[in-house]
């Protein structure tokens, strides 16, 4: 099994409460939420890294 790492996050109580809502409905945890958009969001700027390339070309 992958190890995780610890990731201290602090954000306002208006994100926090949006992020508890949309974790709810989800039917994830904060955490598996956070790290999912955070994975997508990865994914998308190694795309457009790509594109970029490709367009320099």
């Amino acid at each position: 099994m992958t190890s995780k790492k610890d990731l201290r996050l602090r954000v306002n109580p208006k994100l926090y409460d949006e992020l508890m809502e949309w974790s709810a409905e989800e039917l994830r945890s904060m955490n598996g939420l956070v790290e999912y958009l955070l994975t997508e969001a990865v994914k998308k700027r190694k795309k457009s890294a790509k594109t970029e390339e490709s367009e320099e070309k």
